[in-house]
Formats: structure tokens, C-alpha cells, sequence
């Protein structure tokens, strides 16, 4: 990586802050983009994480809608009906972990089950787990049926959705290229080879599991302080659909396809909604075309350098003198 890649992350970082905190109060930018871009990085935050488990472990979770309902809900319980009165400077940060600890618990269950099933039958599994969600939150009174929850403060801003997609995109580039995340990449690979050759596959699956529900339920806070409203059906199948776009879209086991899908399909959705319901025959259309002609996406298993950790170079080792050896040179 040289000199310029090196700092470019740094850059990318503090302009991106910049830009957020600058956007909403200099007025440049309407209500309408500034939506879009809020969208754009809760997107983000579900496709990354979503990537985690169809991406980088390799099984196939089509119930993501349902983590991302559960962190949406738990976070409008908290700011609608327990603390109306709180100071949203303290009190939102603290409903969106809420949001996404109760999603983050929803997802060990889903873990340990992934320990006996893999592919076709994982996914029936987690679309289950949609559906039991989706039912479940129709029929509690309290969070307002199916008829949804409303009075929900716009708490998301920009720099709120940025801070927390930098967050998540962090926190999993550190987990999938550290040596616990090698274990989950291997799961992929072959998960009976990688146990032989004594990687805890047990223990990844459910930390893969948990940091994905985790923060799927952060961009679920995020969504519902965003909209200001929120009921079951706002989490269907055909959201879990849009997610599973953007991440093949993109790219599987890509952070910089993660962001690229998501942005590409928030845009493309916003483009076509003059089509009305049409548009969800687009995107799932899309999905299809690219199984067949591109199933790795366009950036499968490939990133940008600058999203990679800076590795240090290895010293070479000393000679019988305390010296290092020169290039060519052997040590005994």
C-alpha cells in the first residue's frame, strides 16, 4: 500500500464527518437528498452486514427483515413509549444499541441452529424466523398491531447514519480480516475441513450470526427514526429481497461491494418509483440476472485496497552475528 492509499482512509473518514455535520445546517442540500443519503448508509449498514453471513461464512439467511424489525421496534418502545421526555442526545444512541443488542439476542438461537443445517434448509429456517417476527409483532397491542407505531421522533440525521456505518463497515473489516475471521471465511470453504484442521466453527457461526443480527437491528433503529413510522409489513420478504440484492449486487464478501450495491440499488429504487409496486417485480428480476450471468457480483471476493488493514512487514531473521542477512543470503 503506498504512501497516499495509507492516509486515504483518514481523509475519506474526516470529510465524510464534515460533509454530514455541514449538510443539514448550510442548506444545500434538500430535505429529498438528504433522505436518500440517510438511506443510502442505512442500507449500507444492512448489506454489510447481511454479507457477513452470505458473503464471507457462505449460508444463506433470507430472514434479515425480521432482525432489522426487532432493532426497529425496540428502539421506537424505548424514544414513544418509555422515555418520551429524554434528551435525544443521550437518548437515541442509547435505543439504537437497545435496537441492536435485542436483535443481536435474536440472532444466537438462528446461530445454534446453524450448527446441524446448511444452504436450502438455513434459509427456510431464517425465513421462519421472518414470518414468526412479522406474525408476532401484528398481534402485540402495544407496538400497535398491524397498524404500526406512530408519533416516532425524527432522531436520525446524516451524521447519525454516517457515524454508524462507519461503525459497522469498522467493525466487521476488523472481524473478517483478523484470525477469528479466517476461521469464518474457511466455513465456506469446506466447514468439516476447517474443523479437522481445528477451527472453532461453532463459536464463528454464532459470533457471525450475532454480530450480523447486531447490526441489523442498529440499521433497523436507524430506519425507524428515519420514517418517523414503522409496522409489520414495512418487513416482509420483500425487504429481506432488496437486501439480498444489494449484496450480490455488489459483491459477496466485499466491504466495498457492500457500499457499492447499496448505494446502486437505494438510487435505482428511488429512480423507479413512478412504476408504484412494479418496482419490486425490478429488483428481484435483477436478482435473477445476476445469479446467471454474474453470481459473485461486481466485486466478489475482491476490495479496494484502502479498505484493507495496514499489514507490517515481517523483520527477516538474524544471523549467527546479530545481523540481518542480505537479500539472496541464507540463515542457517
Amino acid at each position: 500500500m503506498g504512501a497516499k492509499s495509507r492516509y486515504l482512509p483518514a481523509v475519506l473518514l474526516i470529510a465524510g464527518f464534515v460533509a454530514s455535520v455541514l449538510i443539514p445546517s448550510t442548506g444545500l442540500v434538500n430535505d429529498y437528498l438528504q433522505f436518500v443519503l440517510m438511506s443510502v448508509a442505512i442500507n449500507a449498514i444492512l448489506c454489510v452486514s447481511l454479507n457477513l453471513v452470505n458473503g464471507w461464512m457462505g449460508e444463506f439467511s433470507v430472514g434479515h427483515a425480521g432482525f432489522m424489525a426487532l432493532g426497529a421496534y425496540a428502539s421506537a418502545v424505548l424514544t414513544v413509549k418509555l422515555f418520551p421526555g429524554a434528551p435525544p442526545l443521550l437518548l437515541f444512541p442509547a435505543a439504537v444499541l437497545i435496537g441492536g443488542a435485542v436483535a443481536g439476542v435474536a440472532g444466537i438461537p438462528i446461530g445454534i441452529l446453524s450448527f446441524k443445517t446448511r444452504g436450502d434448509y438455513l434459509a427456510i429456517i431464517t425465513l421462519a424466523f421472518l414470518m414468526i417476527v412479522k406474525s408476532g409483532l401484528e398481534n402485540i397491542p402495544y407496538t400497535g398491531g398491524p397498524r404500526g407505531m406512530l408519533g416516532i421522533p425524527r432522531l436520525t440525521t446524516v451524521a447519525w447514519a454516517y457515524f454508524w456505518c462507519v461503525v459497522a463497515f469498522w467493525v466487521i473489516r476488523n472481524l473478517v480480516y483478523s484470525k477469528y475471521g479466517r476461521g469464518i471465511s474457511a466455513i465456506r470453504e469446506d466447514e468439516i475441513a476447517a474443523e479437522a484442521m481445528g477451527v472453532p466453527t461453532r463459536s464463528a457461526k454464532l459470533v457471525a450470526f450475532v454480530t450480523s443480527s447486531f447490526f441489523a437491528g442498529v440499521a433497523g433503529a436507524l430506519f425507524a427514526h428515519q420514517l418517523q413510522f414503522i409496522n409489520p409489513s414495512s418487513f416482509d420478504i420483500l425487504k429481506s429481497t432488496e437486501i439480498l440484492v444489494m449484496v450480490y449486487l455488489g459483491g459477496v464478501a466485499s466491504l466495498g461491494g457492500s457500499l457499492l450495491g447499496a448505494g446502486v440499488v437505494t438510487i435505482l429504487t428511488q429512480c423507479l418509483q413512478p412504476l408504484g409496486t412494479w418496482r419490486m417485480v425490478v429488483l428481484p428480476a435483477l436478482l435473477v440476472l445476476l445469479m446467471l450471468f454474474r453470481p459473485g457480483g461486481i466485486m466478489g471476493y475482491r476490495d479496494w485496497s484502502w479498505l484493507k488493514p495496514r499489514r507490517s512487514p515481517k523483520p527477516r531473521p538474524k544471523n549467527e552475528d546479530g545481523q540481518q542477512p542480505e537479500i539472496g543470503e541464507v540463515s542457517p
